[in-house]
């Protein structure tokens, strides 16, 4: 029998199909979600757990003019492919192939390119007010997951749209809650009354009548509309949202197609902004994503028969994993060393330490800004946290690193997992701003090390520093590192160390890019330039004894990081070259340009961005030194 999903190439195909067929049609995009993933890897548990959300929304309404609006974009795949992507699916995170997550240059269907949470309903509250300045009638609908909503910005834009009336729904996709029989039946009987257009019709006339009674009119409304959502507290949990002045309907099953459709259906003719609570199951649909819901959020490829990671999905030692044993091994130690994680315990290898230490860790949700503010109050109180994030999720806490921690010049140390490019994730994911963002903040330490011993050794020396202290690392066991760590000076503040004597260029690398650099001067040897090599080990405080010794005997540097260039680590050299007026220095900055970078393989996108040994030593040769590379 041939599939449902080869007949659709728009959301206007999905329409021509009986809506009876649609469950049929929902297994089918599930299979070739678990098809596609098991060979790519990608956000599996999240997308199979919203497949009937994505059918319902586009049934129901009329996009693109429509607006639908994924939080995070990790539960769209089925969106993708009901959205004339089905061709091109199996190139999903590769480069040159599809986002894994929402992105405005791949299709009109894609309102926002997005990767982090929280910011569907603050756009859709934008989107709904300049659609009513500009006097049109579309509909506006946010798909945001439970977790996301727990983020202070949900909650900012919740009460806003409650204040401005706006006609907007959300649909809010809880993979967390339970729905017995009873509360959701009983919820379904309320909705049905609630969503009926007599129902709502009188409920308006009798707002409008009742406000126009003299002197006790908008008192008694006031008084109505307090006793309803009283009766409603007692039958369904909506009470929260409204109090937001949110009209709530729900919980309902969000796997059955023909509830979502129907309950859909009803409330897009009704005003004001609405939410309607459905309730999914994680990795619905596929045995090992339902049983392991965790494992298989962000999954690398694995055998579909049984969920085993594939060779090309393997986990090898990391960079996560050396922090993993170092921040239990310094718990083990000091009763005084906390941690703290926004939502991602495993992601960032502080699931061990929870297990150990569970009074000492904190998992305060998608809440960077609190971690943050919360680290900065457990260092005060006289604890030592560490933060374990990812330095894109950071970028989201800028002003409390500024306000609560460096401006207090507290003990709080970030270990920054996934700095630099982390591949397939794409542009809102890789940490490539950090050094940039970090650096210029008063009191803030910044250092990254070269290999797995020289982070637990960096971690050591922070927990003994009582200063703000950040760490970056990059994702896996990169080029240079686990398994072969080179050996080591001690790791002293502010200190690097040389590892290669050279005669005509140093260069000075950093962190990921210290094992390239020496493959760059074995390639340089090659032409005949003698390279020094200088792993920095600290952006912040420079090495400013060494760099004014090497200027003595080099007159060319070079400088290797993997994050932008713009005020990055070559900036903070040069910046240093010309507070202390040393002349006579010929300086070329290589790390990553100003400019988003896409998805792909990280080897593939180091190519491209000629981040490799081959195509270092290549700009190294010809801008330097007007050679040829061998």
């Amino acid at each position: 029998m041939k599939r449902l999903l080869d007949k659709i190439n728009s959301p206007l195909d999905l329409k021509r199909i009986d809506q009876r067929s649609l469950p049929r049609l929902a297994q089918e995009i599930r299979q070739e979600i678990i098809d596609v993933v098991s060979e790519t890897g990608g956000h599996l548990a999240s997308s199979l757990g919203a497949v009937e959300l994505a059918i319902a929304a586009h049934y129901v309404l009329d996009a693109p003019r429509d607006k639908i609006l994924w939080d995070v974009g990790h539960q769209a795949y089925a969106h993708k492919l009901l959205t004339g992507r089905r061709k091109s699916f199996r190139t999903l995170r590769q480069l040159g192939g599809i986002s894994g997550f929402p992105n405005r240059g791949e299709s009109e269907y894609d309102v926002f390119t997005v990767g982090h949470s929280s910011t569907s309903i603050s756009s859709a509250v934008g989107l709904a007010a300049a659609r009513d300045i500009r006097g049109t009638n579309e509909k506006i609908v946010a798909i945001i997951g439970d977790a996301a909503l727990a983020n202070g910005m949900a909650f900012e834009a919740m009460n806003h749209a409650g204040h401005l009336r706006k006609d907007l729904i959300v649909i809010l996709n809880d993979n967390e809650l339970a729905i017995s029989r009873s509360v959701g039946a009983l919820s379904r009987y309320l909705n049905s009354i609630l969503q009926n257009p007599v129902y709502n019709k009188v409920h308006t006339d009798l707002e409008k009548l009742v406000k126009k009674i003299p002197m006790f009119g908008l008192t008694t409304y006031r008084a109505a509309r307090k006793f309803e959502r009283g009766v409603k507290n007692l039958l369904v949990p909506g009470i929260f949202f409204e109090s937001l002045d949110f009209r709530y309907f729900g919980p309902i099953d969000g796997h059955n197609i023909d509830l979502v459709i129907n309950n859909l259906r009803r409330i897009v003719k009704l005003k004001g902004p609405i939410i309607l609570h459905t309730i999914t199951k994680k990795g619905k649909g596929y045995k090992f994503s339902e049983e392991y819901p965790t494992d298989f959020h962000g999954s690398y490829p694995f055998d579909k028969m049984s969920g085993e990671k594939t060779a090309a999905g393997k986990k090898v030692a990391t960079y996560t994993s050396a922090f993993s044993e170092k921040i239990t091994e310094l718990a083990a130690e000091r009763k005084d060393i906390v941690a703290v994680s926004a939502a991602m315990l495993p992601g960032t290898g502080l699931n061990r330490f929870a297990e150990k230490f569970p009074e000492r860790i904190f998992d305060v949700g998608i809440a960077e800004g609190h971690a943050v503010t919360f680290a900065a109050a457990l260092a005060r109180g006289g604890f030592k946290p560490f933060i374990a994030i990812y330095p894109t999720f950071l970028q989201r806490a800028y002003d409390q690193m500024v306000h609560d921690v460096c401006l207090q010049d507290l003990g709080v140390v970030f270990c920054l997992d996934r700095a630099g490019m982390v591949g397939e994730d794409g542009a809102t994911h890789n940490g490539m701003f950090d050094i940039s963002y970090l650096r210029h903040i008063p009191n803030m330490i910044v250092a990254s090390p070269k290999d797995a011993e020289e982070l637990k050794a960096m971690m050591g020396l922070a927990a003994n520093i009582d200063k703000p202290f950040s760490i970056r690392y990059p994702k896996g066991g990169q080029l240079f590192g686990i398994g072969e760590n080179m050996p080591s000076s001690k790791v002293e503040l502010g200190k690097s160390e040389v590892l290669k004597e050279g005669k005509h260029v140093v260069i000075l690398a950093l962190g990921s890019m210290v094992g390239v650099s020496l493959e760059v001067a074995e390639l340089l040897s090659k032409s005949g330039i003698d390279a020094a090599v200088v792993n920095a080990r600290f952006i912040k405080p420079l090495d400013r004894e060494l760099i004014e010794e090497l200027s003595k005997k080099f007159s060319k540097f070079v400088t290797i990081e993997e994050n932008v260039v713009s005020g990055g680590f070559g900036s903070a050299v040069l910046e240093f070259i010309d507070r202390e007026n040393i002349k006579g220095i010929e300086l070329k900055a290589i790390g990553l340009p100003d400019e988003f970078i896409e998805h792909g393989k990280r080897e593939e996108l180091m190519r491209k961005y000629n981040l490799t040994p081959e195509g270092i030593a290549g700009v190294i040769a010809r801008e330097l030194f007007d050679r040829q590379p061998v």
